[in-house]
């Protein structure tokens, strides 16, 4: 019976544009959908709906907020929804059928939560972003949320990926793969077959060789940086052939 009430819960789609921008303060709470909760257009790119995550969950953190359990909840809550919008499977099945499987993200509550968070938001600055990052990478507060999240998702890594706090797959994937191994051998965690089949990849690849740098640093140019590198390399091509006639 529980079920079949909180699946009732619909994110708009299709006609259902009339949800965005003004009409959305006015939208009942069955309608409030998990891109309104985070703050986001449904056209959002992954890299926007992680943005919005991290400044939420970096204001709702319990290492920020020790103690209030209010802020625990709402963390707690904020990661079931970038669980659903961060995999793009999960993403795409609710797109397609507006169906939320879960009490804490249907009616009123989805209706406060969105509220909660718009306040929390505004709090939040870029600079808060790069502090905490600096901060948290690394820190055992990092290695703590590692464990919860591997036990959480029974070691689906691409699956922790999407609630883990400033995290990159490409950074940081041969360090919690060490992290992982090394509470294994404990006995803290349980290895599990995805978490096998993860870290064979993984084992296979080069590591980075600075894994705690900041997030960001050494990615893919810019615009202008792959256009000065192409006319350089063009340059360098016509300066050959000049020289080969």
């Amino acid at each position: 019976m529980g079920k079949k009430q909180r699946k009732e819960s619909r994110a708009p789609h299709g006609d259902g544009e009339e949800a965005r921008g003004g009409d959305r303060a006015e939208s009942s709470a069955a309608q409030m959908s998990l891109y309104e909760i985070l703050g986001v257009e449904r056209t959002a790119t992954q890299q926007e709906i992680k943005k919005s995550y991290y400044k939420l969950a970096l204001r709702l953190h319990p290492d920020k907020n020790p103690g209030d359990e209010e802020a625990k909840e709402k963390f707690q809550q904020l990661q079931k929804v970038i669980s659903i919008l961060g995999d793009e499977e999960k993403r795409a099945l609710y797109d397609q059928t507006g169906c939320v499987d879960d009490a804490d993200l249907a009616g009123e509550v989805a209706q406060n939560l969105h509220e909660y968070f718009r306040a929390v938001y505004k709090v939040v600055t870029e600079a808060d972003i790069e502090e905490f990052e600096a901060n948290y990478r690394g820190s055992d507060s990092e290695k703590n949320d590692l464990i919860d999240l591997y036990e959480k998702f029974k070691g689906n890594m691409n699956r922790l990926f999407c609630s883990m706090l400033c995290s990159d797959p490409k950074l940081d994937s041969h360090r919690f793969k060490d992290i992982i191994d090394d509470a294994i051998a404990a006995g803290t965690l349980k290895t599990t077959k995805a978490y096998q089949k993860w870290a064979n990849q993984i084992s296979k690849t080069e590591p980075p060789t600075d894994p705690l740098r900041k997030r960001g640093e050494g990615s893919e140019p810019s615009e202008e940086e792959f256009e000065a590198a192409r006319k350089k390399l063009e340059s360098r091509k016509s300066a050959k052939k000049s020289r080969q006639k």
